[in-house]
């Protein structure tokens, strides 16, 4: 199992290379205030001053530590050959110990003090001196006989205050920095707690609890136990009977100031930090100090990294077969342009038509789209405005026996002339005309909203191709720009033909029995009606008064005779039977006229419209231009695939056995 910090080490370096992280790898996070000892506490896992110190925010930037174990370099250089050890000596790694950054790779550092000029140099290049942060990590990587196996991040520290050119909202930017990597499911907290400090006030570990509310993933670690009050100690916070941790709390000795003035080694100070825990805190002294602290840490992430193991390797394996998914999406670059171009044109035709049809491969699930919004349209908005439209709609009992007189002329008539039948029956059918050219324009309209369907669902080829695209939408759309005109033309046709008045049908005819044999009890009288306005004798009007030849010879306030209500009554009976009748044909056949003439047209000529004006040699060359942001995409995706395959055969070298 000790394998196994080391794979995952791996597995960070290869991820680096393509600057993603979308694998959340197991490490160990190290989180608190400033001064709270975070900076002594690694040191002391290291064994080696590295850090920048200082007052103030120190620490600006994520840095990502890997500690690998490394044999004594006699050791080293016994085991292996002349090539392996010249290469040791021409390198300069003729050191105990040495660190790399992945900034600067091809350097080796063997003073640990350049390591420290080169993490403040690194951090004013990306975050300048004006002691602001940066959430991009700086990695180091430290070989050494003395470390044990162990992957670390040390953040900035939780700050209150602003200083110097910090900005007003430097607490926020910490916290959500903190936050965005302790976040991670699969990574260990580290909360590092002054002893000097009340600890249920301790920023650490609020932030530890608002990620990992049961504390399965968080350690305590108390620091400065040498600093408490006089009569006072930590005995009972480091039992955890004042907050307690489930990966448990250990105590830690820092290096005073002092020390760090003198250059007082780390291998004095662990053997001073042991002789205080026996001194002041006996019974757990075996369980605390930096010693215990760095074992602890490395035993806890090897257990973390074998928990998280079998999860890591589903995501790295659901991840390549997305990745090679998209570079398979992005195809290889245009070798046969005639080819391509004629493989995209009949793909986008193909889908284009399957979409109306029903049969294409992406079918959503949202909202109607294509041949079933048509027929929604056909059967159900059409339709139901049709339904909706009354067959007496704005036609009174004075329209209709106006339209009787005007028929009639000078004579009255015995029986209900026919020429007012017919123009009453026209001027309702006629509001049957714009529902039908409003059917037209709908099912038009959905067809436009396909070619964009099938542009986003299409094949990846057409997308690579944004001339291309354009110009196919552009012949598409030219290609119903054409058909609309001719199709209303068709539809107002068919309505002029059905509007014809036919009095053979059954019902109609009834009708005109019913009537015929019928009585009338008011036979024509030359006389005047009661009510009604005379139209004066020809010849000259009298003074004062004038002549209205536009006035109604009906007025409607009158009551109509029983044979003028008869009459009313089996003009609208016959309009309502014979309005029934023609909207009924105008539902069935508006939409076979639509069929026809647009949409079927539009499926049986679309390919060789495509063809026809793109298939040209002189428009090869410029449509299919690939867009700027595909081959860096292409480029991306592939150096992605590649960095999870290597992830992928890195996680399969381990063995079952290796996990326990």
């Amino acid at each position: 199992m000790e394998t196994l910090i080391p794979t995952i080490n791996r597995l960070q370096e290869v991820f680096l290379t393509v600057g993603a992280e979308v694998v959340q790898l197991p490490q160990i996070v190290v989180v608190g205030s400033q001064s709270s000892g975070k900076s002594s506490v690694l040191e002391s896992l290291v064994g080696r001053d590295f850090l920048p110190r200082g007052s103030g925010i120190v620490t600006r930037r994520p840095l990502v530590l890997q500690l690998v174990n490394v044999a004594p370099l006699q050791e080293r250089l016994k085991n292996e050959n002349g090539t392996f050890r010249f290469l040791h000596l021409f390198l300069g790694v003729k050191a105990e110990e040495w660190g790399t950054f992945l900034h600067c790779k091809n350097q080796i550092f063997t003073d640990f003090q350049e390591i420290r000029h080169e993490i403040e140099a690194e951090t004013e290049r990306n975050s300048g001196d004006n002691k602001g942060i940066s959430p991009e990590p700086i990695y180091l990587k430290i070989f050494s006989p003395k470390v044990l196996n162990l992957t670390l991040v040390d953040l900035p520290g939780i700050t209150k205050v602003p200083v110097g050119d910090q900005p007003e909202d430097i607490e926020a930017q910490v916290q959500e920095m903190i936050l965005s990597f302790i976040s991670n499911p699969n990574c260990l907290i580290l909360a590092v707690s002054p002893a000097n400090s009340d600890l249920a006030t301790s920023d650490a570990l609020k932030l530890a609890r608002e990620v990992d509310t049961d504390g399965r993933r968080t350690l305590l670690v108390i620091s400065k136990l040498d600093l408490m009050d006089a009569g006072t100690d930590a005995l009972e916070v480091l039992l955890g009977r004042v907050i307690p941790v489930r990966l448990g709390i250990i105590g830690v000795v820092n290096r005073s100031q002092h020390d760090i003035n003198t250059q007082k080694s780390l291998e004095d100070s662990m053997r001073d930090e042991q002789a205080y825990l026996q001194r002041h805190y006996p019974s757990l002294a075996s369980r605390s100090g930096s010693r215990y602290l760095a074992k602890t840490l490395s035993r806890l992430l090897m257990h973390h990294i074998r928990d998280c193991l079998p999860e890591l390797k589903t995501r790295v394996t659901m991840l390549s077969a997305q990745y090679q998914a998209r570079l398979n999406g992005y195809g290889q670059p245009v070798e046969d342009h005639s080819a391509t171009l004629l493989q995209i044109v009949t793909k986008f035709a193909s889908d284009y038509c399957n979409t109306i049809e029903g049969t294409a491969r992406y079918i959503q699930t949202s909202e109607l789209c294509g041949g079933a919004r048509i027929c929604y349209i056909f059967h159900e908005t059409f339709g139901r405005t049709l339904q909706s439209i009354d067959p007496l709609g704005g036609l009174t009992e004075l329209d209709i026996l106006t339209a009787i007189r005007n028929a009639t002329g000078p004579r009255p008539a015995l029986f209900v002339p026919e020429v007012s039948f017919e123009l009453l029956v026209k001027r309702q059918i006629k509001r049957l005309e714009e529902p039908s050219m409003r059917c037209v324009e709908l099912v038009h309209e959905e067809l436009q909203r396909i070619i964009q369907h099938c542009s986003s669902y299409s094949t990846q080829e057409l997308l690579r191709f944004p001339k291309l695209h354009d110009s196919i939408v552009e012949v598409v759309t030219g290609l119903l720009r054409k058909r609309l005109p001719i199709t209303n033309e068709m539809v107002i046709h068919g309505l002029a033909k059905i509007v014809h008045t036919n009095y053979q049908q059954p019902s109609i005819s009834l009708l005109c029995t019913i009537y015929l044999t019928s009585k009338h009890h008011d036979p024509p009288s030359p006389y005047p009606r009661p009510g009604l306005t005379l139209i004066p004798p020809f010849g000259s009007p009298s003074k004062g008064q004038s002549v209205n030849l536009l006035d109604t010879a009906v007025p409607a306030s009158r009551k109509l005779s029983a044979k003028e209500q008869r009459d009313c009554e089996i003009i609208q009976r016959l309009i309502k039977c014979y309005f029934l009748i023609v909207r009924k044909s105008i539902q069935d056949s508006v939409p076979k006229t639509v069929m026809h003439f647009l949409v079927n047209f539009v499926k049986e000529h679309l390919q060789s419209e495509l063809v026809g004006q793109l298939y040209k040699q002189t428009l090869l060359q410029e449509l299919l231009v690939e867009s700027e942001d595909t081959a860096q995409q292409r480029t991306e995706v592939a150096q992605m695939l590649e960095a999870l395959q290597k992830a992928n055969n890195i996680i399969c070298e381990i063995r079952e056995t290796h996990l326990w």
